[in-house]
C-alpha cells in the first residue's frame, strides 16, 4: 500500500511537464490549457534568472549593458547551448507547442517598452536635429542596400545560403534590409541605460533608427509579396502603416489632451484613465501588427504623441518596472530559442561570415558617421551616432527568422546573420563609451551611469 501511493506520487510529479490533453492526430496526448500555463510560468522564471545572471556577467566582465545579456541569454537557452548540452531539459522547458504563448508575451513586452520610449522622446530635440536625423537615416538605408547589390551575386553562388531559385533582386532586397536594420528596441534600451534619453544625440539616433527599421520592414513586405505573398502584402503594409501613423500624429494630440487635463486636475492617474491609455495602446499595436509592419511601431507612435507632463510621468511609473523586469526579457530571448550557432562549420563559411560582418559595419556605422559629419555634427557626436546605429540586436533575429520560415534564406546564412547581429550589438555600447560617453560624463554633458553600469564600463 505504501509503495503504491509513493509510486503514484512519483509518476504524477515526473509528469508535471508532460501533455495532459486528449489524443490528437499523431500524438498520444495534446497540450491542455493548464499545460500551457505551467510551461509559461516555468519559462518566464528560467528566462528571468538567465537574463539576470548573464546580464550581470556581461556588465562585470565585458562592460555590456543588461540588454545585451538578455539577447545572449536567449541564444544560450536555445539549441546552441542548452539544447546541445541538455537536449531533454531544453525540450521539456521549451516544447515547440508552447512557443506561440511565449511569442505573444514577448510582443506585449516589447510593445509596451516602445510605448514608454515614445513618451520620453524629446520632440524639441527632433525639430532641432531634423536635418541631421534625415541625413543619417537616408545614409543608413542607402549604403546597406548598395553593399547588398555588390555582395549578393557572390553569395548566390554559394549553395545553401539563399533558397534555390530565388531571384537576385529578392535576395538583394532581403540582405539589404538585414544590413540596414538598426534594432529599434535594442537601440532604445541602450540609450536609456546609457543616460541618453533626454539628449539630442539620443533623440537623433532613435528617430533615424525608427525610420530605418520601418523601411526595412516595408522592404521585407515587398520581398514577401514578390516571393509568393501577393502584391496585397506590400500594399497593406506600406499604405496601412503610413495611414495609421498619419492619423495618430495628426489627431492623437487633440484626442489625448482631455486625458492629460483630467490627470493634471486629479493629481494622479485613475484606473479608468489608465484603462483608456492601455486600450489606445492595444489598438495602435494591433493595427500596425495587422497591416504587416510590427506592433512596436504602433506603441512607439502612440507614445510619441502622448501629452507630456503628469500623464506621461504616471504612465512611466505604472508601466516601467513590470515591463522592463518581467515582460521585456521575453522578447530578447524568444528568437534566440530558434538560433543555431553550429551552422558556420567550415573555413570558407567563416570567411563569408567575417566578410558580411565587415560589410555590415562599414555600410551602417560608417555611412551614418559620414552622414552625421556632413550634416554638421562634430566628430565625437558623429562617431557616437555611428556606434549606436550599428546595433542590430534581436530585431535582426526576427527578420531573419521570417526569411528562414518563408524559405528566402537557408539555415547557414541565417546563422551567419545571427553572428553579425550579436557582434554588432556587443560593439555598440563599448564604442559609444569610447567615442562619446566617457568624455560626455566627465564634462557634465551626460548624466552619470548607474553604479553597476559605471563599474562595468
Amino acid at each position: 500500500m505504501e509503495a503504491s501511493w509513493w509510486d503514484s506520487l512519483v509518476r504524477t510529479g515526473s509528469g508535471v511537464l508532460a501533455a495532459h490533453g486528449p489524443a490528437a492526430p499523431g500524438v498520444e496526448h495534446s497540450y491542455a490549457p493548464g499545460d500551457f500555463s505551467i510551461h509559461f510560468f516555468l519559462q518566464l522564471a528560467v528566462i528571468l534568472v538567465t537574463c539576470r545572471v548573464v546580464g550581470w556577467l556581461g556588465k562585470k566582465l565585458l562592460g555590456q549593458p543588461q540588454v545585451v545579456g538578455e539577447m545572449i541569454a536567449g541564444v544560450l537557452l536555445g539549441p546552441s547551448l542548452l539544447g546541445l548540452v541538455l537536449p531533454g531539459v531544453q525540450s521539456a522547458i521549451f516544447p515547440k507547442e508552447t512557443k506561440n504563448v511565449l511569442y505573444a508575451g514577448a510582443q506585449l513586452g516589447v510593445g509596451l517598452y516602445m510605448f514608454l520610449v515614445g513618451t520620453t522622446l524629446r520632440l524639441d530635440h527632433f525639430r532641432t536635429k531634423a536635418k541631421s536625423a534625415s541625413f543619417v537615416s537616408m545614409a543608413g538605408i542607402a549604403a546597406p542596400f548598395a553593399i547588398a547589390v555588390l555582395i549578393t551575386p557572390l553569395l548566390l553562388g554559394v549553395p545553401g545560403l539563399f533558397a534555390a531559385g530565388i531571384s537576385q533582386a529578392n535576395a538583394t532586397l532581403f540582405l539589404g534590409a538585414c544590413i540596414a536594420l538598426t534594432a529599434f528596441p535594442m537601440l532604445a534600451r541602450i540609450i536609456n541605460e546609457r543616460g541618453l534619453a533626454d539628449s539630442s544625440l539620443g533623440t537623433l539616433s532613435l528617430t533615424a533608427g525608427a525610420f530605418d527599421d520601418a523601411c526595412s520592414w516595408c522592404v521585407l513586405a515587398i520581398v514577401l509579396a514578390t516571393f509568393g505573398g501577393g502584391a496585397g502584402v506590400a500594399i497593406l503594409a506600406i499604405g496601412g502603416g503610413l495611414l495609421w501613423a498619419l492619423i495618430v500624429l495628426l489627431a492623437g494630440p487633440r484626442l489625448l489632451a482631455p486625458l492629460a487635463r483630467v490627470v493634471e486636475r486629479e493629481g494622479s492617474m485613475s484606473t479608468s484613465t489608465f484603462a483608456l491609455v492601455m486600450i489606445a495602446f492595444c489598438v495602435s499595436a494591433f493595427l500596425m501588427d495587422a497591416v504587416g509592419i510590427h506592433a512596436i511601431f504602433g506603441g512607439f507612435i502612440l507614445g510619441a504623441v502622448m501629452p507630456r507632463g503628469l500623464l506621461a510621468d504616471e504612465i512611466k511609473r505604472k508601466l516601467e518596472p513590470l515591463t522592463v523586469v518581467l515582460l521585456l526579457p521575453m522578447f530578447f530571448t524568444y528568437s534566440g530559442l530558434n538560433t543555431r550557432m553550429d551552422m558556420v562549420n567550415s573555413g570558407s563559411l567563416l570567411l563569408i561570415a567575417l566578410g558580411i560582418l565587415a560589410a555590415s559595419i562599414v555600410a551602417k556605422g560608417g555611412a551614418c558617421y559620414l552622414a552625421a559629419r556632413l550634416s554638421g555634427e562634430d566628430n565625437r557626436t558623429a562617431l557616437g551616432i555611428g556606434a549606436l546605429m550599428n546595433s542590430r540586436g534581436l530585431m535582426e533575429l526576427i527578420i531573419i527568422n521570417i526569411g528562414l520560415q518563408k524559405g528566402i534564406i537557408g539555415p547557414t546564412l541565417f546563422s551567419i546573420l545571427v553572428l553579425m547581429a550579436i557582434v554588432t550589438t556587443m560593439m555598440a555600447s563599448p564604442l559609444f563609451e569610447l567615442f562619446y560617453g566617457r568624455r560626455g560624463r566627465e564634462s557634465g554633458e551626460l548624466a552619470a551611469l548607474p553604479q553597476g553600469a559605471a563599474r562595468a564600463s
